[in-house]
């Protein structure tokens, strides 16, 4: 029930979709008496949809996120394992075309192939199933496995965790197949902006992981006042940005963290 609901008030906490649908509201209220309010609705609409895809809001969204977990330090010593958050695959296209299809989250993938590439000894889980509510392409995690073993990784060291549907599921599947040792150091691997959420989790999941964070979407502080070229990109940058501090709201509401902006 959670994750139905999550996905359906999802679509509508995307900036992106509620503000159109504002805009949306307006025009057949044009249609009726309210043709006062209907304006009123488009031109929110509009301004809306400007400032949050031109302006550096985005950016000044998901800085904040982006830079609450440092890169992994070394220094601890090798890792025993590794869980890699899905995300970075379209299963539907995947499936259609007959080849791992990924998306701009690539780099959870590559990233996975060159700490395998340093730490020959470390195990590999690639957790995530379906997010999907109606589409049934494929499960994530085979198609992510296929991948990691053509670019050279040995398949006994992989595990596909292929029943998780979101960030909760991830860390209580995936800790059910490491089934981590006292003093094991295993490693988590997920986009930057995502970590801290990931990271509360798998607190909460009684799963001890270092962070790992990969796929930064912005070069730095300087991004706080850099404004978008394109309205598309500023949009996709906020709706990321603003999935995420909902997410932090709702999983610390449902009480599945213990606090709501986890850190180091």
């Amino acid at each position: 029930m959670f994750f139905t609901v999550s996905k359906l008030l999802g679509f509508f906490a995307c900036p992106s979709n509620s503000l159109i649908a504002i805009g949306l509201l307006g025009l057949v209220l044009l249609c009726t008496r309210l043709t006062r309010l209907a304006s009123w609705l488009i031109v929110t609409s509009l301004v809306l949809l400007a400032i949050a895809g031109l302006s550096p809001l985005g950016n000044a969204l998901i800085l904040p996120l982006e830079q609450r977990f440092p890169p992994w330090n070394a220094s601890a010593g090798p890792p025993d394992g590794i869980v890699v958050l899905g995300g970075a695959i379209l299963p539907d296209a995947s499936a259609a075309r007959g080849a791992t299809v990924l998306n701009d989250a690539a780099e959870r993938i590559t990233a996975t192939a060159e700490l395998a590439r340093r730490y020959p000894n470390a195990r590999i889980i690639y957790s995530g199933g379906s997010a999907a509510l109606l589409s049934d392409g494929g499960l994530e995690a085979g198609f992510a496995v296929r991948q990691l073993e053509a670019l050279g990784v040995a398949r006994e060291r992989l595990t596909a965790e292929e029943q998780s549907r979101n960030t909760f599921e991830n860390a209580v599947f995936s800790r059910l197949i490491a089934d981590p040792k006292p003093g094991e150091h295993w490693l988590l691997v997920t986009s930057a902006f995502h970590m801290p959420r990931a990271m509360g989790l798998f607190r909460a999941a009684d799963f001890p992981v270092e962070a790992y964070p990969v796929d930064w979407r912005t070069a730095g502080a300087a991004d706080f006042v850099r404004p978008f070229a394109s309205l598309a990109d500023g949009l996709s940058r906020t709706d990321v940005a603003v999935h995420e501090w909902i997410g932090l709201l709702a999983y610390r509401l449902a009480g599945k963290t213990k606090v709501l902006f986890p850190g180091p």
